[in-house]
């Protein structure tokens, strides 16, 4: 992984080209509300600005950046770098993009907390709308549900989602030597509920990230934002290896997925939409629907056909 991608093209600016002939790039590690973290080409790092009332830059983008008044230690971002892929959240009211250039997800459920499917299915989807390839890691597979959680996961497995099993409190160092060799040369965003071990994984591989954030705060002189926003470690001195910590489980933003194109982005939905009597066909009612006729004979769970059509309705309502 290029540390700031240096050869990536350019975003142009909106309507008149900046100048970013006295610009640095800088990679962003974090950002609170309108603020960002950019750490330099020297791996410092400084607060930076958007140049307008918004900020468009989310972690894991590439920038171009000046300093602001001299000795200030900050800095104005004149430009965002072409992005290579992006990801959205969703609350109540809108969605927004929260990461990008990512090299993959790891989705970290649990035996217990019981993982729930439809955030599994919303977080696969956006990613693999995004052309990002996901490993699902099941944590704590020492306790007594690990069968139904592994039953739970077969159609997924069977999707060709890669599925690693482990259990990160009863054998910290085994489960780091697992996990480290899936993280190596890549920038990946890790994100899974709260009690399925995240945290516990992030102060295994990164025992120092607790001063990272502290520092954060203090250089913004609030902790109101730290835990909220995503983190960008790194696993190495070299740089090669990094690590997106996101809070929670996010509630994927989908609303840039039109309704009719939602099959093709669910795998074992896909597979059979070609054979379907109409063209458009939207799999709830129509008759001659391969989907339907390919649940029926146990070839799709009914969980994954009930959430198809949850999200198409989600999709129908008003676009965002």
């Amino acid at each position: 992984m290029k540390r700031h991608g240096h050869n990536a093209p350019l975003r142009k600016a909106k309507g008149k080209d900046a100048d970013t002939s006295q610009c640095q790039r800088g990679l962003v590690v974090s950002t609170h509300g309108r603020h960002v973290i950019v750490e330099d080409e020297q791996g410092g790092r400084l607060i930076c600005h958007p140049r307008g009332k918004k900020s468009e830059a989310v972690v894991g983008d590439r920038v171009l950046w000046q300093p602001t008044l001299e000795g200030s230690g900050e800095g104005l971002i004149v430009q965002v770098e072409e992005r290579r892929n992006l990801l959205y959240r969703q609350d109540e009211w809108r969605s927004k993009s929260f990461a990008a250039n990512l090299d993959q997800m790891l989705v970290w459920i649990a035996v217990e907390p019981v993982f729930s499917e439809a955030q599994l299915t919303r977080a696969l989807l956006a990613a693999r709308y995004a052309d990002i390839p996901v490993t699902i890691v099941l944590n704590k597979v020492d306790l007594p549900g690990a069968e139904t959680a592994r039953q739970r996961l077969a159609p997924y497995r069977a999707m060709g989602y890669p599925v690693v099993e482990m259990s990160l409190t009863s054998d910290a160092e085994a489960a780091k030597a697992q996990v480290m060799p899936l993280l190596q040369g890549k920038a990946s965003l890790v994100l899974g509920p709260s009690g399925a071990g995240k945290s516990t994984l992030i102060n295994t591989l990164l025992p120092h990230a607790r001063a990272e954030v502290g520092e954060i705060s203090q250089a913004l002189n609030s902790g109101r934002h730290t835990t909220t926003t995503s983190l960008w470690y790194w696993l190495d001195d070299s740089h090669e290896s990094a690590v997106i910590d996101s809070p929670g489980f996010q509630e994927f933003g989908l609303h840039h997925i039109a309704p009719t194109e939602l099959a093709k982005w669910m795998p074992d939905i896909a597979a059979h939409i070609a054979d379907c009597r109409f063209y458009n066909c939207t799999h709830r009612q129509e008759p001659g629907c391969a989907v339907r006729a390919a649940a029926d004979r146990g070839e799709i769970s009914p969980m994954r056909l009930s959430l198809y059509t949850g999200l198409f309705d989600e999709l129908s309502q008003q676009r965002w």
